[in-house]
């Protein structure tokens, strides 16, 4: 007989709006941190040791926050709002404060792409024109480039930027409209290779993916009920894996656990799916949501039981499980 379906761990309530994006901040020297960001603009920094929010922040002048990420450390905070503003916070020392913002001139909902490393951050955020990509140095707010199909493919509606362990510059995947993946070398400001929508994997928009650099793989979501995996091979060129199918179609965001054991998704149909990363295997329906299932997040502490996964919804609830934390 199988097994019943978990419940949440906890459930975080308070956001007062839908819970567009989580990212966890497991640092030290502190409690570990959730950050959620909200329709009506505010940012919530749950702490999930008292399970309460230790902030509250308002900095996109009540516009939806769609993306955010911290910087160096658990003290620096970046978001991105339907404003069209990127800002930059200061946490340390109990502050709250903008030190810095900048204007994408986008009003889509493509989320922006940090990539950490030594020497400058980078940044890749959606640009003004809809189908534009610009990565920026964040220590000098430099442009680094501006990157374009060269044929309509209609909105940016997803990026993922990452460092290949191969060495050289890094790289840049895109997901459209039209449903084509796109990879880009930075460096060079061209495309490498892309992924036709027809006859697979993606006829409609490409929702949301994420990026194993590390073994080379990515994962796809679009308004449909198919899931795909591609990867690179020796030429960087994109190819077709797996895929697979579930009920009900539309998926909101994907997230592969560091380990790179499993794989969330956040479904239209209020479910968050847990996958096997290796086959695409499905492991688990997490049902607690009420309405859309916006975002999911694992906690980047690597070791359980403080690995978990949250996942934040239109219903405004923030739900966190203790799931494969033993895996």
């Amino acid at each position: 007989m199988a097994l019943p379906p978990p419940a949440p761990q906890f459930i975080l309530r308070g956001a007062g709006a839908p819970v567009n994006t989580l990212h966890f901040c497991c640092q030290a020297p502190g409690p570990p941190l959730l950050f959620s960001g909200s329709g009506k603009g505010a940012i919530h920094a749950w702490n999930l040791t008292t399970r309460r929010a230790e902030k509250v922040l308002e900095g996109h002048g009540g516009a939806s926050v769609i993306w955010l990420d911290t910087l160096s450390s658990r003290d620096t905070l970046i978001s991105q709002g339907r404003d069209m503003r990127v800002c930059v916070w200061d946490l340390s020392e109990g502050r709250s404060s903008v030190t810095d913002s900048f204007s994408t001139g986008s009003v889509g909902f493509c989320q922006s792409s940090l990539l950490p490393r030594p020497g400058p951050c980078l940044l890749a955020h959606p640009g003004a024109d809809s189908e534009e990509v610009k990565v920026m140095d964040m220590s000098s707010r430099a442009q680094v480039c501006s990157l374009k199909p060269d044929v309509k493919r209609g909105m940016l509606m997803c990026a993922k930027l990452w460092q290949p362990d191969s060495g050289g510059g890094p790289l840049l995947l895109t997901g459209y409209e039209d449903g084509w993946l796109s990879l880009w070398d930075v460096s060079q400001r061209r495309p490498l290779s892309g992924l036709a929508p027809h006859p697979q994997p993606h006829p409609q928009p490409v929702m949301c993916l994420d990026f194993d650099p590390a073994g080379g793989r990515g994962i796809s979501g679009s308004s449909e009920r198919d899931l795909a995996s591609w990867a690179l091979d020796g030429q960087r060129r994109l190819q077709l894996q797996d895929s697979v199918q579930v009920v009900n179609a539309g998926f909101s965001q994907l997230r592969i656990r560091e380990d790179r054991r499993i794989v969330a998704s956040a479904g239209w149909d209020h479910r968050v799916r847990v996958f096997g990363w290796r086959r695409l295997k499905p492991l688990a329906v997490l049902q607690h949501h009420a309405d859309v299932a916006l975002c999911v997040a694992f906690s980047d502490h690597p070791h359980p039981p403080q690995r978990v996964l949250a996942a934040g919804s239109k219903d405004q609830r923030i739900s966190v499980w203790s799931v494969y934390s033993d895996v």
